[in-house]
């Protein structure tokens, strides 16, 4: 078991991904990268965790997702909400138009490699840490 002091180290990852098998495939590849995950299957859940857990460092979503909203607008709102917080939204089947993603928003084409996810996380952090 590792020290405490090195789980309280880790950034801390939203993952908003309502397909099981890729949130579960995520979380492997995160946790192995040394991030710690909260889980969130929709926008509404997201948004919750946001407001209970002040010590998220970065959100990864997808685009397409249950509910009112997709990814691109709850990047905006996390934008709008939690500006300390980095974004990347990732996507299979929809890139981004002009406008879609707010200012400092990263996004990433599926498929992914897992070091690739890794390297957009940690750059979505840094963006925002520099813009704080």
């Amino acid at each position: 078991m590792k020290p405490r002091r090195e789980i309280l180290n880790r950034p801390v990852v939203l993952l908003v991904e309502d397909e099981l098998l890729l949130r579960l495939t995520q979380v492997e590849i995160l946790r192995e990268a040394e991030f710690w995950v909260v889980e969130a299957q929709d926008a509404d859940e997201a948004f919750d965790l946001l407001k209970r857990r002040p010590d998220i460092n970065v959100v990864l979503t997808d685009v397409n997702m249950p509910g009112s909203i997709d990814g691109f607008e709850f990047a905006r709102l996390v934008r709008q909400g939690w500006p300390d917080v980095g974004v990347l939204v990732i996507s299979g089947k929809v890139a981004p138009g002009p406008g879609d993603l707010p200012e400092g928003t990263h996004f990433l084409q599926k498929p992914i490699r897992s070091d690739a996810l890794v390297e957009a996380l940690r750059q979505a952090m840094i963006s925002r840490t520099l813009e704080a």
